[in-house]
C-alpha cells in the first residue's frame, strides 16, 4: 500500500487510473453506476467525477475488531481491477490492519498520525463488533481495548462508516448469550455522523456509493431510523426479488431440488427471509452484478437486519411473522393480498388464482 501511495502522490487520479487500465470513459461509467445506485439523476456523474478528482479528499482509516475479515474480503475480491478499490486507495487509506505493509508499533504510529493530524477531517470505517464486557478485554489491539481505540479514533472522525452487520448491529458476536458484551459502534459512540451498511458481508457497491456521496455533497446520504442509507435499505428484498411474481401467484418451492426449485419459484416456504429484510441485494447483486443468493437458489437469511442471528433463525423455517401482513396470514393469502394492493386488474387475476387453488387442491398453504 505504501508503494501505491507513493505513486499516487505524484499523480492525478485520472493518470493513476489510466496506469491501471481504467480509461476516462470507464471512470465516468463508474461514476454513472454509482449515481444509479444512489438513485440520483445522470448529472450526478459529472459532480462525482469532479469531487473524486479534487485535491481535498479525506484520509480513511479502516478498523477491525470482533470480525471475520469478511468485509475486507468483500472489498478486495468483489470486482475485477476495480475503480472502486483504486479510488479507495487514492483516498489515502492510511490504516488497514489486514492489507497494510506496516505492522506492530509502526502501524499504530500511522493510525495515530492520521488521528492527530486530521482530527475531524478523516473517515473512519469500522468492521466488527466492539466487546464491552469486563472493560472490553475480549478484543485488544496494540495493547488497547477495541472499545478504547474506537472511542478515540471514531470519536475524532468526520464521519463513521460501519461496514457489515457486526459493526452496525453487533452481528453474530452479539447473539445470545453474548458473553463478550458485543455492541454496535452506534451504541458506544455519539456526536459523530454514523452510517450503517449492514450485511454479511457488506456489499462494496454500497460502500463505494456512500463514500462518493460524502465526497460529492459533503454529507452522508439520507438515512433511516437505524442509520442505514435509504438508497440501499429503503426497500425490502421481497419487493425487488425476481421470484416475486411466483410468490404473487402462489408458486412455491416445496423441497430442495423439486420442479419448482428448478424453475425458479418463490423460496418463501424454504425459509427465505426476504419479506422481512431491507436491502438492495436483488438490484446490485454480487460479483460485478452477476448473481446473489436467491438467484442462485437459496433463500435470503436476513443477514442485514438488527438481531441477526437470533431473530432470523432457524434459517430454513418459514418467516413466522411477516411485517405488514400479520402473524397468522399464510403464504397464499399474503400473495393474494399483495396482488389486491397492486392494481385492480391484477387483483382480479389474484382472486381468480385463489379460486383456482381452492378448486384444485383445497389445501391451506
Amino acid at each position: 500500500m505504501s508503494r501505491e501511495k507513493g505513486i499516487l502522490k505524484e499523480s492525478t487520479l485520472e493518470a493513476y487510473l489510466e496506469s491501471r487500465g481504467v480509461s476516462r470513459r470507464g471512470f465516468l461509467k463508474f461514476c454513472s453506476a454509482v449515481g444509479a445506485t444512489l438513485a440520483l439523476p445522470a448529472s450526478f456523474a459529472e459532480k462525482a467525477a469532479a469531487a473524486l478528482t479534487a485535491d481535498n479528499r479525506p484520509p480513511v482509516v479502516w478498523l477491525e475488531f470482533q470480525d471475520c475479515a469478511g468485509d475486507t474480503e468483500s472489498l478486495l475480491r468483489a470486482t475485477r481491477p476495480t475503480a472502486a478499490e483504486l479510488i479507495l486507495d487514492y483516498l489515502s487509506l492510511d490504516y488497514h490492519e489486514t492489507i497494510m505493509a506496516a505492522a506492530g508499533h509502526q502501524a499504530d504510529e500511522l493510525l495515530y498520525q492520521t488521528v492527530n493530524n486530521y482530527k475531524g477531517k478523516y473517515i473512519a470505517i469500522v468492521e466488527g463488533a466492539i466487546p464491552t464486557a469486563k472493560n472490553g478485554i475480549y478484543c485488544m489491539v496494540g495493547g488497547r481495548t477495541a472499545m478504547a481505540v474506537a472511542q478515540e479514533v471514531c470519536g475524532n472522525a468526520a464521519a463513521i462508516i460501519c461496514v457489515g452487520t457486526c459493526s452496525s448491529f453487533g452481528g453474530i458476536q452479539a447473539a445470545a448469550p453474548n458473553p463478550t458484551g458485543a455492541k454496535a459502534v452506534m451504541d458506544i459512540i455519539s456526536g459523530v455522523p454514523i452510517v450503517n451498511l449492514p450485511g454479511c458481508p457488506v456489499n462494496v457497491v454500497n460502500l463505494t456509493a456512500t463514500v462518493v456521496h460524502y465526497l460529492t455533497f459533503g454529507s452522508l446520504p439520507a438515512l433511516d431510523k437505524l442509520k442505514r442509507p435509504l438508497f440501499a435499505f429503503g426497500k425490502r428484498i421481497h419487493d425487488n426479488c425476481e421470484r416475486r411474481a411466483h410468490f404473487d401467484q402462489g408458486q412455491y418451492v416445496e423441497a430442495w431440488g423439486d420442479a419448482g426449485h428448478r424453475d425458479g419459484w418463490c423460496l418463501y416456504k424454504m425459509g427465505c427471509k426476504g419479506p422481512s429484510t431491507f436491502h438492495n441485494c436483488p438490484t446490485v447483486r454480487w460479483n460485478d452484478g452477476q448473481s446473489w443468493p436467491v438467484q442462485a437458489g437459496h433463500g435470503c437469511v436476513g443477514c442485514s437486519e438488527p438481531g441477526f442471528w437470533d431473530t432470523m433463525g432457524p434459517f430454513y423455517d418459514r418467516v413466522p411473522n411477516v411485517p405488514g401482513f400479520g402473524a397468522d396470514v399464510t403464504a397464499t393469502k399474503i400473495g393474494l393480498g399483495l396482488v389486491g394492493a397492486a392494481a385492480a386488474g391484477i387483483a382480479v387475476h389474484g382472486v381468480a388464482k385463489s379460486l383456482q387453488l381452492k378448486a384444485t387442491d383445497g389445501e391451506e398453504h
